[in-house]
């Protein structure tokens, strides 16, 4: 039986860890006083707030960070997994500099933007591409094209999943437990305000890892005159830390969608090349109508991209749908797509990932089992993490009924002490880049290993 965590015990551990941050980023705390005066929040974006003051940083090289107060740290944050290259890679950081003298902007297209579509059509067999400038246009974009191409207005998602932060998306997400209701009738609930309920009620939400489930929404959806126009939904994993489908779940989902004529579209904003080189539609083999790209994509420049059967972006394609923005196929972003793509994330990248991926998540089940913690060490490509779970987390409700968010918290800590850079939200934990070492992961690992002893002996 796993040994059972005092909340006591993680709140005394939280208060003294709590303490120790507080005091070596003194620096940080002035900078959020200064922030405050004009950044709403002290800060770019809701999701870079932290009680009682952010980490600002600093800069960055390879795999590790410092912040202002000059604490340097092993990054398993990586930009929410965007920075899989590794910090100011010097590929990327020439292909930059050799494209900034020929010109940074002109809202007209560029080789380099031919080159990125052709490698990302061979990646992912989907022969047409349109760029954007972040995951949450992708998304959008996606969705509108999907309504096009259907003639219809309802937009399912799987609960819980996170697609960014356009209206349509922010439905379902970050809801407690006693509110999710039943898995054949899922709400559909606001992700915040400011969101019309129109909107709202026009994305209707289904559990993960439940292709059944799936159909029987869509048949009731259908008899409603509301049949949905496409299905979004992350097809490697569901991130909540990492929450994988289970075997045969992605190729029922795409014989269900097709079998009603409903667009598939894999939001692959944080898996596609995070976990394989043609993202989670190369490593699953199941082929979605259409793809959205960002985060790794622009090696830590405001990139996207959309890709899409001949049949789905012929609506692009005969101008039935406006895809456009001034930033599109940027020519500094382009250009370091292009490095990336050929240059950097190479077989051997991606193997050395694998390598990395195995001692991390190897190392850290080590520990759970070291101590008998409630939990379990996952991962895939690029990305993992320790669940705290006593049985497997496969959706959003069973990741809700045992999610530990103290625990969590206390993990973040830990790791922030000792010199781990981690992201700070319960609902995401490592990221790796092609530049972290062994050194690296058994840094992590022996974070981990003190805070389970520490839990378990005091």
């Amino acid at each position: 039986m796993p040994v059972e965590i005092s909340p006591e015990r993680i709140a005394e551990l939280t208060e003294i860890e709590a303490a120790k941050l507080d005091k070596k980023t003194q620096k940080s705390k002035e900078m959020y006083a200064r922030a405050q005066k004009h950044l709403a929040g002290g800060v770019a974006s809701s999701y870079q707030l932290r009680d009682p003051w952010p980490i600002y940083l600093e800069g960055g090289s390879g795999p590790r960070v410092w912040d202002v107060d000059g604490n340097e740290m092993w990054d398993f944050h990586n930009g929410f997994g965007s920075m899989v290259q590794g910090h100011a890679n010097p590929i990327i950081g020439k292909a930059i500099a050799d494209r900034y003298p020929k010109g940074t902007h002109f809202a007209a297209p560029t080789e380099d933007a031919i080159v990125v579509g052709d490698e990302l059509a061979r990646r992912w067999n989907l022969p047409k591409w349109r760029f954007t400038n972040s995951g949450s246009e992708s998304t959008m974009d996606a969705i509108r094209i999907a309504r096009a191409y259907a003639g219809r207005d309802t937009v399912m998602k799987i609960f819980g999943s996170y697609h960014g932060h356009h209206d349509t998306v922010m439905v379902s997400i970050g809801v407690p437990y006693g509110e999710i209701g039943d898995k054949d009738d899922l709400k559909s609930l606001p992700y915040g305000a400011g969101i019309p309920d129109a909107t709202v009620q026009m994305t209707v939400a289904v559990p993960f890892n439940d292709a059944d489930a799936m159909e029987r929404r869509i048949v009731a959806l259908d008899k409603e005159g509301r049949k949905p126009a496409c299905v979004i939904m992350e097809a490697a994993m569901m991130n909540l830390g990492v929450v994988l489908p289970e075997p045969g779940y992605l190729e029922a989902v795409r014989e269900i969608t097709k079998k009603h004529g409903i667009v598939l579209i894999f939001d692959e904003v944080k898996t596609g090349l995070q976990v394989a080189p043609g993202g989670a539609t190369e490593l699953f083999g199941v082929l979605p109508d259409m793809v959205t790209l960002a985060k790794g994509l622009g090696a830590g420049l405001p990139t996207g991209a959309i890709g899409g059967t001949e049949e789905v972006m012929s609506v692009v394609e005969d101008g039935s749908v406006y895809q456009v923005g001034t930033y599109n196929g940027n020519p500094l972003g382009v250009a370091a797509m292009r490095a990336n793509l050929l240059d950097v994330l190479t077989p051997d990248a991606y193997k050395h990932l694998a390598h990395l991926n195995d001692r991390i998540v190897g190392g850290c089940q080590d520990v759970v089992d070291k101590y008998d913690l409630p939990g379990y060490a996952v991962g895939i490509g690029s990305k993992g993490c320790v669940t705290f779970a006593p049985e497997k987390v496969v959706d959003y409700a069973s990741y809700k009924e045992h999610q530990n968010g103290p625990l969590a918290d206390l993990a973040w800590l830990y790791n922030m002490n000792r010199g781990i850079f981690m992201t700070p939200g319960r609902e995401e934990e490592w990221t790796l880049s092609i530049t972290h070492t062994d050194e690296a992961i058994d840094a992590f690992v022996a974070v981990f290993d003190e805070m389970a002893r520490d839990l378990t002996t005091g």
